[in-house]
Formats: structure tokens, C-alpha cells, sequence
């Protein structure tokens, strides 16, 4: 492509390509917005893998016929990324599809083991995570709640405001 040599070749290759589709990539979220990789749902998440996927092949096609289908591609899950919120902002029924809902693990100092079992949270991965966010006793642990991103909220203190716990599940 560039030198006869194979190796200054795969070089000089494997430099310009990533280059090149990490610059698409940062135009792309230049337009698109930081949104595209907020890890705010799992479609969001997914769309950060696949994104890092795309950028691997980028760096490693062997023709630009090839690096100029992985830059469409990238702009096309950009493109989805965006309907996609853009209708979950308008649509109650494709947000709550797309969604997860965030789940109660802790409440008051009490650990809600039904909530463990159904979201398969180890105790041991619960006490990690109040480890993380210096939690020192679990009597002044308010809630912890297991977001629909995946991350782990731990609130605590004297009080939580009831308004921090709207749209949260409880186990029943």
C-alpha cells in the first residue's frame, strides 16, 4: 500500500488507518454529540463495543474499499444511535423497551437478598461496591441501587430524598 518493505508497510498502514477512523470517529461525535457514548442503556453500551470493533478493522483492512465500509458503518450506528434516542425521548413505549429498569438493592441499612437473587448481585459484589463508595457502616447506607446502565448508586448518609428513588423497583 505505502512501501514495498511488508513491515515499514503494516507500519505505516496500521498508523494512518487507526488515524483515520479515529479522527471519523471523533467527527462523528462532534456531530452526533458525547450522547452516542453515555453508557446511559444497553443499546448505548452495545454501540460503544461495536464502535471499538469497528475502529479495530479500520486499522487493520487491507484496502480502502474495505476501510471506506467500516467508516459507513461507523456513521450508520451513529445514525441508528441517534434515532434511537431521538425516539425514546418522544415514545414511552420504545424507552421502556430499550430500558432497563433500575433495581433496589439495599434500603435503610437492610440488604434486599429477593433483589440479589433476581438481578444475580453477589453479597460479596454488593460489599465491593459500598467498599468503592466508603460506605463504613450499613446502618447509614440509605439505598443502593443497581442502574439500568449497569452501575451500582450508593446513597448514604442522614437522608435521601425520595425524589432520587423515582422509577427505582422495588422486590416484591
Amino acid at each position: 500500500m505505502f512501501f514495498d518493505h511488508a513491515l515499514l508497510d503494516a507500519i505505516a498502514k496500521g498508523a494512518l488507518l487507526s488515524a483515520l477512523g479515529l479522527g471519523w470517529i471523533i467527527l462523528l461525535v462532534r456531530v452526533v454529540g458525547l450522547r452516542s457514548f453515555s453508557k446511559m442503556t444497553n443499546f448505548d453500551f452495545v454501540m460503544t463495543v461495536a464502535m471499538g470493533s469497528l475502529l479495530a478493522g479500520a486499522a487493520q483492512t487491507g484496502s480502502w474499499a474495505a476501510l471506506l465500509q467500516t467508516m459507513t458503518a461507523m456513521a450508520a450506528l451513529f445514525g441508528v444511535q441517534f434515532c434511537v434516542a431521538y425516539m425514546r425521548q418522544r415514545s414511552g413505549v420504545i424507552d421502556s423497551a430499550l430500558q432497563n429498569e433500575p433495581v433496589l438493592l439495599m434500603k435503610d441499612g437492610a440488604i434486599l437478598r429477593d433483589a440479589l437473587l433476581k438481578t444475580r448481585v453477589t453479597e460479596e459484589d454488593l460489599m465491593a461496591k459500598l467498599r468503592e463508595a466508603n460506605a463504613i457502616e450499613l446502618s447509614t447506607v440509605r439505598a443502593v441501587v443497581l442502574e439500568a446502565t449497569g452501575d451500582v448508586s450508593v446513597l448514604h448518609g442522614g437522608h435521601v430524598d425520595d425524589a432520587l428513588l423515582n422509577g427505582v423497583v422495588s422486590p416484591d
